[in-house]
């Protein structure tokens, strides 16, 4: 589909990578309307939630490189190191943050009347994913840079 590749970036595993990360984007709207029946938009650019968007982004850019060039190019080894490397902040480092800020979230509601003004605002809680919604998000990816 050459006409589509130069129309849209012009660079098939960049407009791989566009697609998968659109598809998981658009699959958490879908899960948290089935899950908790109601459509919350925020979740179309919101990080955090099923399927994690960063793995299925950085698994199918590494599949989409596989796939054109080879698994024994150097870019197929950056791509897949550069995948691991994402997958497991976002299911450990960026999880354990959202973690703290629920607790940091809770610790500013119930404090006394006389609240500092650095709790002005609410912390994000959503950051990262849990290991299943990483397993997820790769496995997007893979199916999308494999397929397409």
């Amino acid at each position: 589909m050459p006409n589509a590749v130069k129309f849209f970036t012009g660079n098939h595993v960049l407009n791989v990578s566009i697609l998968a990360f659109a598809a998981a984007q658009a699959l958490k709207l879908l899960y948290v309307l089935i899950r908790y029946k109601r459509l919350d938009f925020r979740r179309l650019l919101g990080a955090g939630g099923m399927p994690s968007s960063h793995s299925a982004t950085v698994c199918a850019c590494a599949a989409s490189i596989g796939k054109t060039m080879g698994i024994s190019e150097p870019s197929f080894a950056l791509a897949v190191v550069i995948s691991i490397v994402v997958m497991y902040d976002a299911a450990n480092v960026r999880h354990a943050a959202g973690e703290q800020a629920k607790i940091l979230n809770y610790m500013m509601e119930h404090w006394s009347e006389s609240t500092p003004v650095l709790f002005g605002k609410q912390l994000k809680e959503l950051l990262g994913h849990t290991r299943l919604e990483v397993f997820f998000g790769a496995a997007l990816g893979l199916v999308i840079g494999l397929l397409v």
